[in-house]
């Protein structure tokens, strides 16, 4: 069953997304959140998410198969100019 999550965009991944800061999204994966995301808001973001780092609940996830817990906030970081 998916869990349900706050997904949060920063930076170029707020702008991809069409200005959106944050919205609720379901997912069991971040590889699921990523599809769920392409298709909600376009190939655009979608090829940002590809690159992005993850942070569920504040620490760093690599594993984009990894379960989502239940009410995880997911903070979407797109690769930063110069870092």
């Amino acid at each position: 069953m998916p869990a349900r999550l706050t997904v949060r965009f920063f930076a170029g991944a707020r702008a991809a997304a069409g200005g959106v800061s944050a919205e609720p999204a379901e997912a069991t994966s971040l590889e699921e959140l990523t599809q769920h995301l392409t298709d909600r808001h376009g190939e655009r973001l979608g090829l940002v998410l590809k690159s992005a780092s993850f942070l569920v609940d504040g620490l760093s996830c690599h594993d984009r198969r990894a379960p989502l817990p239940a009410g995880a906030t997911i903070d979407v970081l797109p690769p930063f100019a110069g870092g």
